[in-house]
């Protein structure tokens, strides 16, 4: 099984969409806490669903269990908090709602975890991936587009 992210700032509509049809993705799962905000441009949710089955045949699912809560974000983006104390409460968060038992891997095969950040360093999309790849029985493969 490959799971995959991607965030969409800093690039154009072109580059993020040839990612994601290069690496042959079947589902976005959009992780974003807010998925509705007019700073999202084209990957705005509405306006996202249409452009990833239009261009690319892609299926696109809104995954709030897998977003952090506003405190948390607000606490690590507005008030400049620190990324392994965010990595913490995140994990433990994700941990408390038990994400693992509530999804099967099958939506994720070739799924891609959606989030604004450009790379996945700093972002929450990619903990959530190592986390599944820990908890799964299924070997999950994580590739960050």
């Amino acid at each position: 099984m490959e799971l995959m992210t991607i965030g969409f700032t800093q690039t154009s509509a072109e580059h993020f969409f040839k990612r994601l049809q290069t690496a042959g993705v079947k589902r976005v799962i959009d992780v974003r806490l807010n998925n509705t905000s007019q700073l999202a441009g084209f990957a705005k949710a509405q306006d996202l669903a249409w452009f990833l089955r239009v261009i690319g045949g892609i299926d696109y699912v809104y995954e709030p269990l897998l977003a952090p809560t506003e405190d948390m974000l607000a606490a690590y983006k507005k008030e400049k908090g620190d990324w392994g104390e965010y990595e913490r409460r995140f994990l433990a968060l994700l941990e408390q709602r038990r994400v693992e038992d509530k999804f099967t891997p099958t939506l994720f095969d070739r799924g891609c975890l959606l989030c604004s950040e450009a790379t996945s360093e700093h972002c929450h999309r990619r903990l959530v991936a190592e986390y599944l790849r820990r908890k799964w029985s299924e070997p999950v493969a994580v590739r960050h587009l």
